[in-house]
């Protein structure tokens, strides 16, 4: 595949599936050029092991939002009875999709909704075509696993999931992660915290979090 100018001429394929190993069990992921994807499979591989050991099995239902091409969801599925993930990039939500597939995953459901737009759902604000297969009543959710862009959390969202007893937050940004623990610090505590190096002999790094509920 080649790029220059706007211009993309691909010869065979734009992805590439990626096949990583976790407790054992081995998934695969079909990785889209221009979709974001992690960059370092090892790493990717010790931090999904690492949520999942947090995480601990759960009568209970899980919550994601920016969920990606389900990198994280379908691992974690295991451990709960239902998922609900929301993305808002069409092409990652295409990516997800087709990797729940792969991976025979029956008990999750990905959406493509921004958490804005979730926050609106959840609170009844106003309905959602896109939710329409969806009965958002019929979920448990007692975590909710975020992993946001650089920016973090916006305001409204961060007093959304402050309602979860559990949050899993994973950050590729250290400084707007502890921006949004002031708020989240309020009635959560930090039960478990890992660090991960996406990019060696850089100052860039993945600092996870699980919270509860104090």
């Amino acid at each position: 595949m080649g790029l220059s100018r706007k211009q993309k001429v691909v010869l065979e394929r734009d992805f590439v599936t990626e096949l990583l190993e976790i407790d054992g069990k081995k998934y695969q992921y079909k990785q889209v050029e221009g979709s974001f994807t992690q960059p370092n499979g090892e790493i990717c591989r010790a931090m999904i092991q690492w949520a999942k050991n947090a995480c601990g099995n759960s009568v209970s239902d899980l919550l994601e939002l920016y969920c990606g091409n389900g990198n994280l969801s379908i691992p974690l599925s295991e451990n709960f009875q239902k998922v609900l993930a929301t993305e808002i990039s069409k092409v990652s939500v295409n990516s997800a999709q087709e990797n729940i597939r792969i991976n025979s995953v029956l008990n999750l459901n990905i959406v493509r909704l921004s958490s804005g737009e979730f926050t609106q759902a959840i609170d009844k604000v106003r309905p959602f075509r896109r939710l329409a297969d969806i009965d958002l009543d019929s979920y448990n959710f007692n975590t909710v696993l975020v992993d946001p862009p650089r920016a973090g959390l916006d305001k409204d969202t961060c007093a959304m999931v402050a309602r979860f007893p559990q949050i899993l937050y994973i950050s590729c940004n250290p400084e707007t992660q502890l921006e949004n623990l002031e708020l989240l610090s309020q009635t959560h505590r930090i039960k478990r915290f890992a660090l991960f190096d996406q990019f060696p002999y850089t100052d860039h790094t993945e600092t996870d979090l699980l919270l509860v509920r104090k």
